[in-house]
């Protein structure tokens, strides 16, 4: 049974970075749903970056960004809402190091901020998001199938809010390989109509980006020396870098609809010298990155460039220990 309160004071945090997930090592499998069994005390993470991750959510969410980071369908106040009182519960008891409630604001105190709890800009989505790194993203359900009814997407990975608003599950994942042509699309619309609100979810994918930018909302692009060995294995400000999205899916007991939520892990492939299996994580991300077959390799971008960046994860992997 998941714990529906959140979790108790005496758990610990989850881990940090870099590398606090590595499917690509062997344990999930790309363009498969994949999910999971969520304790809702494992719900969301915070880690080192939290002060940095939501300076930089601020600034988009301000309108520094891209592309627009913040939407929501008119009727869709209530389930925001929800959100919001949700996370305002769950964030001080599972994490009072680092959130303290003050009567109707949450104080951050990494962050040195605190964000209020109502206000009169009507968009309680905007205030969730910023608490926490994650982002978040309402899925209604109608005819058509889950429609994103609102979203606070300020660290996309190749997407935007703009192109995906409203638009049925179907649309949003209709240039993913496998999806609407395979079994992928139903089983997971077999998944959000049938999700209970006591069995959250979660799942992970990965993707290969350059330089260390979590904004991103168009098409991924490799650098021309993205691949380069010598930069692979030593740039770690502005060389390749292995992104995971952490995945959550729970359903809210009172609207009745999903809160997915995505929260980005982005780490330097070169930061794998520092790590004790660092050898091993680059020959996983080398195997599945060779296993993806032409649509998929499309679909990551990284047609021109997988067999670079595979034999530069192949010289790195057999300079460390652990491969």
């Amino acid at each position: 049974m998941n714990d529906l309160d959140g979790g108790g004071r005496d758990r610990p945090s989850p881990a940090g970075p870099p590398f606090s997930h590595t499917p690509y090592d062997g344990s999930a499998r790309p363009f498969s749903v994949g999910l999971q069994p969520l304790d809702l005390a494992d719900w969301i993470e915070p880690d080192a970056r939290l002060a940095e991750q939501l300076d930089e959510k601020e600034r988009l969410l301000a309108g520094g960004g891209e592309a627009p980071v913040l939407l929501a369908e008119d009727g869709t106040q209530d389930a925001q809402q929800e959100v919001l009182d949700l996370l305002a519960a769950h964030l001080p008891h599972r994490f009072p190091d680092l959130y303290r409630r003050e009567d109707e604001a949450i104080r951050i105190l990494p962050a040195g901020r605190t964000v209020a709890l109502s206000g009169s800009d009507d968009i309680p989505l905007g205030r969730a998001a910023r608490l926490v790194q994650e982002d978040l993203i309402l899925m209604r359900a109608s005819p058509q199938g889950y429609r994103l009814a609102a979203g606070a997407l300020c660290f996309p990975s190749s997407w935007s809010l703009t192109d995906k608003f409203a638009r049925p599950m179907t649309a949003i994942h209709e240039t993913v390989p496998g999806f609407n042509d395979g079994r992928m699309g139903p089983m997971v619309a077999r998944i959000f109509d049938n999700l209970p609100v006591d069995r959250p979810s979660w799942r992970l994918n990965w993707s290969l980006y350059t330089g260390p930018a979590l904004h991103r909302p168009f098409p991924k692009r490799i650098a021309a020396d993205g691949a380069d060995p010598h930069r692979l294995a030593r740039d770690e400000a502005g060389g390749l870098h292995v992104r995971v999205e952490r995945q959550t899916l729970r359903r809210l007991p009172k609207s009745g609809d999903i809160l997915f939520t995505i929260r980005i892990h982005h780490d330097p492939v070169a930061a794998f010298a520092r790590h004790p299996l660092g050898g091993q994580l680059a020959l996983g991300l080398r195997r599945q990155l060779l296993d993806l077959d032409t649509a998929q390799t499309a679909y990551k971008g990284l047609t021109a460039d997988r067999d670079a960046i595979a034999e530069a994860l192949a010289r790195l992997a057999a300079s460390l220990p652990g491969a």
